[in-house]
Formats: structure tokens, C-alpha cells, sequence
């Protein structure tokens, strides 16, 4: 089910017209519609059919299938864009539901690949991670966010009353520049130069100037601003998701200065299935925050942590409206905060 919008979005690219934004009517559409009248479940696996999920190949496959589709999804799109073919309904249809696809076949899935330390899904996560412009995710988000969550220093943690198209610019300049802090650290650590070879950011500043170049030579210039657009609407997808998963949550502060330590209530759930699927599990976040390196294909319900009204589609749309938005999630932020 995971792959039924990249479908969806070559087969709006094929059809044209309308047809484009299938992509986009599927996930914000059709999927809160069906987590309205579909069941949820908080059912948890036993330990031992964890400790067997977990060693099962096939849940790998499944992530690493994403890179070559996402590719072909690209090169299509590109390649229909060069063509001058499309009307502007379809070019903005195809963005969109591009868009959509680089944010969750791409963001999403790179997310996840990104907290294993091998190399090889490090290679994929990054890969990923390219058509996005987002590759300092990589080290920001592991390094940054998953210690800071849930606080004032995070960026990906909105805070209570922040809309969330303030978030938006805080969240995508502030990120951008705590990864370069966090590997300036790092350096500093390593007594290695910052100017240097051996700065991850500087390596990945330089594999995105060569994805456009790439792009700009292999079909043309004019398609530039096309990998530009796909990819915002990628990392806005990603940074509505962030602003969903820990709203107005916070940790509290220790005499030491420390922060307590993560727990389950610290992240917004959903246990709806269908976005669940279509997410990679992504929506069961308290138990990804809890231990990170825990595969998606065995996160766990945690009865601690707080729980959506909806799933994640419904609830980002929601947030697109902010007073409505206010309405819904501050009491029951504030009745977290008493408790």
C-alpha cells in the first residue's frame, strides 16, 4: 500500500489533465477519509514475534525499493516538463504530487535508513535525501532534534499558539544551521579542519550543487527551478509532519540543567492504520523517540503517550489552519501539561 502514491503520480503524469493531482487527492483526501471510518489499532506485537520481525529481510526491501522509484518518478517528470508539453493545471498537478512523493518516498524513508550506522543505508538514506535539497536532515536530525526534542533549542519542535507557516522559516533556517553547528562540533572533536574535506556539510553542499548541475545538463536549465520547486514542496510536507509529532509538547528542565529524559509523551501518536501504512509507521513517533534505531516494522503503542485526534494526513491539513488548528490541540496540550 506504502507504494500507491508513486503509482498514482506516474499514472497522473501519463494521463494528464486533472488526473495529476491524483497523487495529492490520495493522501490528503482519500486517506483522512478512510481513517475516519476505518478502525485503529493499539495492538502491539509479542517479544518474540518482534525479535522475529525484525530479522526479516523483506521489511528492508521494502525501503530500499523506494530509491530507484523515486528516481524514475524524477526522470518522468523532468523529462515531461522539458517537453513543454503540460498546461499549467499539469504542471502544477505534477509538482505537487512529485512533491508529495520526494517528501515521503524520499524524506520519509531516508529517515528511517538514516538511523542505522552502515554504510549502505547511510548511501540510501542520502540518496534519498538529494532531490529534497535536504541532506544536513541527515545529520541534524540524529544529532540535533532526537536530543533536543521537545525543547526551546529544537527547531523541529513547535511550540503552543506557533502557526505553523511561522514554523515553517524557523524550522527550515534554524535546522539548516544547527547542522552546521552540530558538525562544526564534531570537527572540533576530532581536531580535524573545518575547511576541510572531512565537514559533512561541505561534502553535501557539494553532491546538491552537483544534483542541479546534473539536472541542468542532462535535460536542460529550464528544469532547474522544476527540481527546485518538487523539493520544497518535499521538505514543507517534512516540516508539517515535525510540526504535527511534538506541538506544544514540552520536556521539563532539571535543577542540574538538564532536560528529563525523552519519554512516550513527549511525541504525538496516531494509531490509525491506514496512515500508519502509507507512512512506514511513522505516525507511532513516541516509540521511535524512545529507541531510534527500533525498525519501523516493529514500533510499538505506548498507552503514555498522547494521541491525535486523527491520523497524520488529517491532522497536517488541520494545521494548515491554525485558529482551527488552536482550537482542537491547545486543550488538550494544556490537560498534558497539568498532568
Amino acid at each position: 500500500m506504502a507504494f500507491i502514491p508513486s503509482v498514482l503520480a506516474i499514472f497522473g503524469m501519463s494521463r494528464g489533465g486533472f488526473w495529476t493531482f491524483s497523487t495529492v487527492i490520495f493522501a490528503f483526501g482519500l486517506i483522512p477519509l478512510l481513517e475516519v471510518v476505518l478502525p485503529f489499532s493499539e495492538k502491539n506485537f509479542t517479544a518474540e514475534v518482534e525479535e522475529k520481525r525484525s530479522k526479516v529481510d523483506y521489511f528492508d526491501f521494502l525501503l530500499y525499493l523506494n530509491l530507484p522509484i523515486l528516481l524514475v518518478i524524477l526522470f518522468i517528470y523532468f523529462a515531461l516538463m522539458q517537453s513543454g508539453t503540460a498546461s499549467t493545471l499539469e504542471i502544477v498537478g505534477n509538482t505537487f504530487s512529485v512533491g508529495i512523493i520526494v517528501g515521503t518516498v524520499g524524506i520519509n524513508v531516508a529517515h528511517e535508513l538514516g538511523h542505522r550506522n552502515d554504510w549502505f543505508n547511510q548511501f540510501v538514506s542520502r540518496a534519498l535525501l538529494t532531490p529534497a535539497l535536504y541532506l544536513h536532515f541527515n545529520i541534524e536530525h540524529n544529532y540535533g532534534h532526537h536530543k533536543y526534542v521537545a525543547t526551546h533549542e529544537d527547531p523541529a519542535t513547535a511550540r503552543k499558539d506557533e502557526p505553523v507557516y511561522l514554523f515553517w522559516f524557523r524550522a527550515v533556517s534554524q535546522s539548516y544551521m544547527g547542522a552546521w553547528k552540530i558538525e562544526e562540533e564534531r570537527l572540533k572533536r576530532l581536531e580535524k579542519p573545518f575547511w576541510s574535506i572531512h565537514n559533512k556539510m561541505i561534502r553535501f553542499t557539494l553532491t546538491l550543487i552537483g544534483y542541479l548541475v546534473f539536472i541542468g545538463l542532462y535535460f536542460s536549465w529550464a528544469m532547474v527551478p522544476y527540481a527546485l520547486a518538487v523539493a520544497v514542496v518535499g521538505f514543507l510536507l517534512l516540516e508539517t509532519v515535525n510540526y504535527v509529532e511534538h506541538y506544544g509538547l514540552r520536556r521539563k528542565k532539571l535543577p542540574s540543567g538538564r532536560y528529563e529524559t525523552v519519554s512516550p509523551k513527549h511525541s504525538w501518536n496516531s494509531d490509525h492504520e491506514v496512515g500508519r501504512i502509507m507512512l512506514y509507521e511513522l505516525s507511532r513517533h513516541s516509540d521511535h523517540h524512545y529507541k531510534a534505531t527500533r525498525k519501523y516494522q516493529i514500533l510499538r503503542h505506548m498507552d503514555e503517550s498522547p494521541q491525535l485526534p486523527g491520523g497524520y494526513p488529517a491532522a497536517m491539513l488541520l494545521s494548515l489552519l491554525p485558529p482551527l488548528w488552536f482550537r482542537v490541540m491547545n486543550p488538550r496540550v494544556e490537560n498534558i501539561s497539568k498532568a
